[in-house]
């Protein structure tokens, strides 16, 4: 069988550890070149490091998606080395104080989490677009979560932040579809990343138990989704928010 993204060229926010790093271990199994960002360099170049040692191509741009030019130095970086970009993985994300109620939540850490999970968002789909429209075709996967489909009480700003990249996913959607672009985004339940490990450590086993399939996710079954929705097998989907989740709202 062919590889899914067999030349393709992508890029990944986040990709220094977790669901970043599996997916771009993901996106070169499947024949992509990758272009990771991140804003923990050692980890990064440990990613691309991985990748290489699997026999794929890979480079690290040390990135802060909440500054333009550091995210349109990535999309940069990418063409520059291999001529075009074809998929987008954005995916960098931080989960903020959690259980901390609205009233009592500091504006400072509010504003760090809009710059990231949501303006993070919108700046390299700004710049990933701008690309793509060059050569009139490409595919956008958005990192949202159940929490961008449902409410809770692990955060306001995150609940925020989530459901904000599912309506820009779906904007995005409906502006680029007659352009060849396609937009989605996964929506993930609790994965064993050490994001999960640190908000959730003290009750995990409650954290698994919510969901029906009696475990946690894997990042690599994020990863999975996340290159399915950026090859051919799903050119027929767009302005989709892909629970990944263990039928956890199914309940």
């Amino acid at each position: 069988m062919n590889p899914l993204l067999e030349g393709k060229v992508a890029v990944i926010t986040g990709g220094s550890s977790g669901i970043g790093r599996a997916a771009a271990l993901a996106f070169a199994r499947e024949g992509a070149h990758v272009a990771i960002g991140a804003r923990r360099r050692q980890e990064g170049e440990e990613t691309a490091r991985l990748v290489r040692e699997a026999g794929g191509q890979a480079l690290f741009v040390q990135t802060d998606v909440s500054q333009a030019d550091q995210v349109q130095r990535l999309i940069q970086a990418a063409v520059e080395r291999w001529g075009r970009l074809d998929c987008a993985f954005n995916n960098a994300g931080i989960e903020g104080d959690a259980f901390v109620l609205t009233a009592d939540y500091s504006e400072d850490t509010w504003d760090k989490i809009i710059a990231i999970n949501l303006t993070g968002v919108f700046l390299s789909m700004k710049y990933e677009l701008q690309q793509m429209l060059k050569h009139g075709s490409g595919t956008i996967v958005n990192m949202s979560s159940i929490a961008g489909l449902t409410g809770g009480g692990i955060g306001s700003p995150y609940f925020a932040t989530k459901h904000g990249v599912v309506g820009l996913t779906k904007a995005a959607a409906i502006e680029y579809a007659k352009s060849g672009i396609r937009v989605n985004a996964v929506c993930p339940a609790v994965i064993d990343t050490d994001m999960a490990q640190r908000g959730f450590s003290e009750m995990w086993d409650v954290v698994v138990n919510m969901h029906p399939v009696g475990r946690v996710g894997k990042p690599e079954e994020v990863a999975d989704a996340v290159v399915w929705l950026c090859s051919d097998r799903a050119s027929f989907i767009t302005g989709v928010a892909l629970p990944v989740d263990g039928g956890l709202l199914a309940q």
